[in-house]
């Protein structure tokens, strides 16, 4: 089963990518994101994508713009995901066929989101809209409906958000700083999948 589980390589650079990107993969985390605003990100999602794309879904973050979205189908990502619900990039994303996760924060963004086509929702940021935003968001959201909690979601209250109906997180700083080992993130990842694992239903 894959584990719902993204993580948010902020700040990875070509060179450690993979090795960072392998470690994640034996801990049991198979989705993987470049933020654009990483260093040469398109150079570490094209490096992911030839090296280990039959293993992990690769895609990028702040993808802002519909050049952007080309950019990334070009390097090889299957999967855009942004801080906002911009409806151009979603219809962009999916008429090159890759997954398209747009941060929302509202009933009218989630539902422009999805109307345009959004496999899922990027609840952001989850510290803001917390676990009852998301209970109440729910509610009125089509059955089906994928919510990710990204930024403020981690191994201290999966279980929260859980109970609140989010079916996966995003994992940034909890996971991955720029500096660290790859024994660092190694560790990281071994304890976010154990907590997760402990939390889910």
């Amino acid at each position: 089963m894959t584990l719902p589980l993204i993580a948010i390589l902020r700040g990875v650079t070509p060179d450690e990518v993979c090795a960072v990107a392998h470690c994640l993969l034996d801990a049991g985390i198979t989705q993987i994101e470049v933020p654009l605003n990483s260093p040469d990100p398109l150079e570490s999602i094209a490096r992911l994508a030839r090296q280990m794309g039959d293993a992990a879904l690769i895609g990028a973050g702040t993808v802002l713009s519909t050049d952007e979205v080309a950019a990334v189908a070009d390097a090889g990502g299957r999967r855009v995901v942004s801080p906002n619900c911009d409806t151009a990039v979603i219809r962009a994303t999916k008429v090159r066929d890759m997954q398209s996760w747009p941060g929302v924060f509202t009933p009218t963004e989630a539902f422009a989101a999805l109307q345009a086509g959004a496999d899922g929702l990027k609840l952001f940021p989850g510290s803001m809209a917390g676990p009852s935003g998301l209970s109440a968001m729910r509610a009125i959201l089509p059955a089906g409906t994928r919510v990710y909690a990204v930024g403020g979601a981690g191994p201290d209250n999966f279980q929260t958000w859980i109970d609140a109906s989010a079916d996966g997180f995003g994992l940034g700083s909890a996971l991955f700083k720029p500096g660290m080992s790859v024994q660092e993130v190694a560790q990281n990842a071994r304890a976010i999948v154990a907590a997760y694992r402990d939390a889910a239903p």
